[in-house]
Formats: structure tokens, C-alpha cells, sequence
């Protein structure tokens, strides 16, 4: 199980990255930020965070986990900052670095290659619920952070039983646990929401619509694509389900 749960992260965060890089590059700049965000949040919950979380031009920026770069990318279009990016598959990292020209390190939300106090602000987008050990991977976050330093985070919790086919290698929290996470880590939680996925520009769903499009041609009958979007269709399911929300906070190191 640990095996099947293993290649499903490698396949939606390393090869289906890397195919994703190829597929903008084919069809043109603007695809990036809506392809490279598919998964991690709708524009209007992108901004809800970006406005919590207290940006100037000279903030030093986390993005944690941060798959493709479309998130970062956004956030240094629309704020003036240029976000570092970590994130612990290669293929990733090489297409944050190849489409957006942003900092990208290898490395796990557990084990974050930074000083203590190295940003002033940070985000983790539909990370936490991949992770295991979420203790570690907020204190962690918690520790490269400046005291007063905000986070946004955007983590698929459970509401209810989760039943039906689960995607491989999630660890849902519930949206009760989540507070006490952070208060363990050091955070105050200062606000909390709801995303709606669906609230993007119809531009921003044609674009990535047009990138999956591309990606099918060019791999529709590799395996891996088919287990990714079998991966991709299990949290769209319970997210309709509503088994899970998309929960939203905003929180401050203390």
C-alpha cells in the first residue's frame, strides 16, 4: 500500500509536472499561472490569503510545497514579491524554475533547507493533507518564519467519515484538528474560509482545460496519466461529496 500510495505522489508531482511544463511551453506563457494552480485553490482564495497574509514589495516569501510554481507565480505578479519556492519533486522544482524564473529548492516541508527566521511570510497549498506528519511539517514552517510572520494555508479537510475510494497517499485532517495543529506549532490562528474552487476568471479554467488537453494528447496513453486523473477524480468526488471542504487560514507566528 505504501508502494501504490508512493508512485501515486511521484506520478501527479513529478512526471505530470514535468508534462505540464512541456505543454505550456507548446501552447504559451499565459497557461502557466492558471495550469501551474490547478489543485491548489481558485484566484479569489489565492487573494483572500495574499491579502492576509500582510505583503510588502520587500517580503521575504515562502511558498511550502509548492508544486508547479502557479501559485508563486501569481503571487509575484500580483504583489511585487518573489517567492522561494520548496518543494520535494524535481520535476517540479524544474518547471517552478523553467516557467515562472523563481527560486526552487528540493526539499519536504519536515526538513526545509533555511535559517530559523529566513521569511516574513508563507504559504502551504493543499500540502498538508499529503503529509503524515503534520506536526513536523508546521513546526517546521513555524521555524523559518519571523515571529509575527503570517501564513496562509489551504489544506482538503474532512468533515465527515470518508468512504468510497480514497487517492493514494492522503492523510486528511478534520477541520476540527487543524486549530490545534497549529496552536501545537506556535501559530495563532487569526481567520479561517471556505474556498470556491470554482471562482476563477472562465479564462483561468479554459487555460489549464487547454493544458490537460495537450498533456492527454501527448501522454493519453501513458499509464501514469490515467492514474493521475483516477488520483485527481477521488478528491473531486469527495469534494462533492462533501466528505471534504477546501479550508482556508490565515495565521501568525508567535
Amino acid at each position: 500500500m505504501a508502494e501504490l500510495a508512493d508512485e501515486a505522489m511521484e506520478v501527479e508531482f513529478d512526471t505530470v509536472a514535468s508534462w505540464t511544463e512541456q505543454a505550456v511551453r507548446a501552447l504559451g506563457p499565459e497557461h502557466a499561472v492558471p495550469a501551474g494552480c490547478r489543485g491548489s485553490g481558485s484566484e479569489s482564495a489565492l487573494r483572500w490569503l495574499a491579502d492576509g497574509m500582510d505583503l510588502s514589495t520587500g517580503s521575504r516569501v515562502l511558498d511550502d510545497g509548492a508544486g508547479v510554481g502557479g501559485p508563486a507565480g501569481w503571487l509575484a505578479a500580483e504583489r511585487g514579491v518573489r517567492p522561494v519556492c520548496a518543494e520535494p519533486m524535481v520535476g517540479a522544482v524544474r518547471a517552478a524554475s523553467h516557467l515562472f524564473g523563481l527560486p526552487a529548492v528540493v526539499a519536504t516541508a519536515q526538513q526545509l533547507p533555511f535559517a530559523d527566521a529566513s521569511f516574513d511570510a508563507a504559504w502551504c497549498l493543499g500540502v498538508l493533507c499529503t503529509i503524515p506528519d503534520k506536526p513536523a511539517a508546521l513546526a517546521e514552517l513555524r521555524r523559518v518564519l519571523t515571529p509575527g510572520g503570517r501564513v496562509g494555508l489551504l489544506v482538503f479537510a474532512a468533515v465527515r467519515e470518508l468512504t468510497g475510494p480514497q487517492p493514494d497517499g492522503n492523510t486528511f485532517p478534520t477541520v476540527e484538528e487543524l486549530p490545534g495543529l497549529l496552536a501545537a506549532a506556535g501559530f495563532a490562528l487569526d481567520a479561517t474560509g471556505q474556498a470556491d474552487l470554482s471562482d476563477s476568471p472562465a479564462e483561468w479554467t479554459e487555460r489549464a482545460d487547454a493544458v490537460d488537453a495537450e498533456i492527454e494528447r501527448r501522454h493519453g496513453h501513458d499509464e501514469r496519466w490515467a492514474l493521475a486523473q483516477e488520483q485527481s477524480g477521488r478528491v473531486g468526488r469527495l469534494l462533492a461529496d462533501g466528505a471534504l471542504v477546501p479550508w482556508l487560514g490565515l495565521a501568525t507566528a508567535r
